[in-house]
């Protein structure tokens, strides 16, 4: 990538996570060290960004901060994130719909997704559709809906009544909560009608979900993991949980960094 083009991916990177470290970017977008360091001199001296200490962050004036909740919960293992959102990414095949549910690593799929011919992505994150901005060859649909302004994503009836109407091939699912006896929950009854309705309307339901989250539980039960095709998520989880998931006849699929 020119100059150019490179500032504007690591633009688009930080309204994703708030801050990175030098270390994420130089691996992030394969360039060295010096490299990194000069783009975010240019990009700290046109105001965009504020230089920190062993990486970067946004300016505040920048408009493009995103939710402070957000930016601290994308800094807990980007890197894995990542490698979920590309192990997941080889799961597409061309020609597919594909829904991309709200969070993180669905949203780091999206990069993965350019080689693709004639995929259609629909979405209720406004992150993962102002990433796909950068792909036109990738046609995308939104839900619309109610809108989470803390999530930048959409949910209820209005977006699971879009759902309703589309033949999904794949649904992408993350989630803040999973465990094996539990499954997928949420906090938000709202999500709950959404994640049901893309699941419904998909021939594979996939997890996305960091090992940080597993053990969690919340109010709102979304599916069982049994009722899942397979699970992709970071080799951090623990190898008697690996095991407990395929008991359940459900695939997982581990991305090594």
């Amino acid at each position: 990538m020119i100059p150019e083009q490179r500032q504007k991916e690591l633009l688009r990177l930080l309204r994703t996570a708030g801050v990175l470290s030098i270390r994420d970017i130089t691996e992030l977008l394969r360039v060295s060290y010096m490299t990194v360091r000069r783009d975010i001199s240019n990009l700290e001296a046109s105001g965009h960004v504020v230089a920190v200490q062993g990486g970067v962050r946004l300016a505040e004036n920048s408009g493009t901060q995103p939710p402070a909740e957000r930016s601290s919960r994308s800094q807990l293992s980007l890197q894995h994130k990542r490698a979920v959102g590309e192990l997941a990414a080889a799961l597409v095949e061309d020609g597919m719909v594909v829904f991309l549910d709200a969070g993180i690593i669905c949203e780091l799929v999206v990069p993965f997704l350019a080689a693709r011919k004639g995929i259609t992505v629909v979405t209720n994150s406004y992150y993962a559709a102002a990433a796909l901005f950068d792909y036109p060859q990738i046609e995308t649909i939104h839900t619309g809906g109610t809108i989470d302004v803390d999530s930048r994503s959409s949910s209820g009836p209005f977006a699971a009544a879009t759902l309703s109407s589309v033949n999904l091939d794949l649904c992408f699912l993350s989630t803040q909560a999973w465990d094996v006896e539990h499954g997928v929950t949420t906090t938000s009854a709202e999500t709950v009608l959404l994640e049901r309705a893309a699941l419904d309307a998909a021939s594979l339901g996939v997890l996305l979900a960091g090992s940080e989250n597993f053990g969690s539980l919340e109010r709102f039960n979304i599916v069982p993991l049994a009722k899942l095709h397979a699970i992709v998520t970071d080799s951090a989880l623990a190898e008697p949980t690996r095991h407990a998931i395929q008991d359940l006849g459900v695939g997982i699929h581990i991305a090594e960094i």
